[in-house]
């Protein structure tokens, strides 16, 4: 009780002009920090330095699915530093890391081989667009440089990420450093045809063919694409669609990457998206839900075909000229490896399914409701797309979900925002009645928003 004291303390006197935060109004959220600042977490809920109770409603940012201070986590971690709290990651190795790539791999759908492993999303998406142009030259196939993303795609913030990402202001600031040779597919969202959509749209299978073609126009090597689209307010893929994407990708000899930095371990109730959607890709990019979010780790997932073609010359060569000081850091491979364990022992996967149709059901029950223009859903995430507020007749984008978000933390519910979308991924440990209650909390925000 002493020790929790002094942490709420500390939150409440902490002088914030030093951090320059990360994707974040600073100026406006600094006029009045405290209320936003996290001094605790337990479980599905956070505790502000003001005492206040939020429920997780996006499980951290997307990452924290089996609760925060998960007892079997928090005791794997302490042990792996007392045990061996960091290794070179160049030329050693350390036995964690090669058992945690085999139970990756054990998940991930078959035909994967090899993982390698970074410390973040972006990280990793780096690493997969790195591996696809150098596995290309590896192949005598110099010339295919050309990388494919698309709209309201988002790949993380490291330059490769951003290229082929395709949320604006992401890119518009950055647009001197942007790699060249970058094309974008539409996204495969429209209002018209999948409004209120409940899990995959019906419409839009077709929009796969645009890469047809960018293929006619100037070939293509590699695409990098979300199974769901999350950060872009839960953009779900059209039945149909990844596979049309596999059979062009097929046809043409293109890597496939599926950036599942939100899919992976569980969210759609499947280990990856991949296996929900039933498409296999020939690089899985990861992180987040691997450590429940509680020690930052990344990876790639390859098909050993690419893989193999590195591994050529001199057996005392460098094989791939690519790694971070931090790759396969042995406390995230603790954390990592106590997380598959919990995932395996609570049935996660089993129990997201067992809660999408909870979810699907109530949150569409605020179709109707005052500014409601759509809502989206599949696994255990969704979205609720809103009207953007007006004054003296003009639209005042973001303004109306601000509020929303700003209401429902009054009522005991931190949401996420992104434009005028507010997204929900609960934990994969919450009840019935707390996602019966968060949806009715974000209902009466958006009505006193109106």
């Amino acid at each position: 009780m002493k020790h929790e004291t002094a942490v709420m303390e500390g939150a409440m006197s902490l002088r914030t002009g030093a951090y320059w935060m990360p994707f974040t109004h600073n100026r406006y959220l600094k006029k009045n920090p405290r209320s936003r600042i996290l001094a605790r977490a337990e479980g599905a809920y956070y505790t502000t330095a003001e005492g206040a109770r939020l429920f997780d409603c996006v499980s951290g940012m997307w990452c924290c699915p089996l609760g925060h201070g998960h007892p079997k986590i928090a005791e794997a971690v302490a042990r792996q530093v007392k045990e061996l709290d960091y290794s070179p990651a160049f030329q050693m190795g350390h036995p964690k890391i090669f058992s945690l790539a085999e139970r990756i791999v054990e998940l991930a759908p078959a035909g994967m081989g090899q993982v390698f492993f970074a410390n973040s999303g972006s990280e990793a998406v780096d690493t997969a667009l790195k591996i696809a142009v150098a596995y290309h030259r590896m192949k005598g196939e110099a010339a295919r440089t050309r990388l494919i993303g698309r709209e309201r795609g988002y790949h993380g913030v490291g330059i490769g990420g951003i290229s082929v990402g395709g949320i604006a202001p992401n890119r518009k600031m950055f647009a001197p450093l942007l790699l060249q040779g970058v094309d974008h597919l539409p996204h495969t969202y429209n209002a018209v045809e999948m409004a209120f959509s409940r899990g995959q749209p019906k419409w839009g299978a077709h929009l796969a063919d645009e890469l047809e073609r960018l293929v006619t126009l100037h070939d293509a090597s590699t695409i990098a694409v979300e199974p769901m689209q999350g950060s872009a307010g839960v953009i779900v893929p059209p039945a149909g669609y990844l596979e049309r994407l596999r059979a062009i990708c097929d046809k043409h000899g293109i890597l496939l990457i599926f950036d599942e930095v939100i899919t992976g371990f569980g969210r759609l109730g499947e280990p990856f998206g991949a296996q929900r959607f039933g498409v296999v890709p020939d690089m899985i990019t990861f992180a987040k839900i691997v450590t429940n979010g509680v020690i930052p780790m990344g990876g790639v997932i390859v098909k050993p075909t690419i893989h193999d073609a590195f591994m050529t010359g001199p057996e005392t060569a460098v094989e791939l000229f690519h790694g971070y000081t931090y790759s396969g850091h042995p406390v995230a491979a603790a954390a990592a490896h106590a997380t598959l364990d919990v995932i395996g022992e609570e049935g996660a996967f089993k129990r997201v399914r067992e809660l999408e149709p909870v979810l699907e059901q109530a949150v569409h029950s605020l179709k109707g409701e005052p500014g409601v223009l759509d809502i989206r859903n599949i696994g255990l995430v969704a979205a609720v797309e809103l009207e953007p507020l007006r004054e003296n007749g003009q639209a005042r984008p973001g303004a109306r979900a601000l509020k929303i978000f700003e209401r429902a933390m009054e009522d005991g519910m931190l949401f996420r925002f992104t434009g005028d979308i507010i997204a929900m991924a609960p934990p994969f440990i919450s009840t019935q009645a707390e996602i019966g209650r968060m949806v009715e909390v974000l209902r009466g925000a958006i009505r006193a928003t109106h």
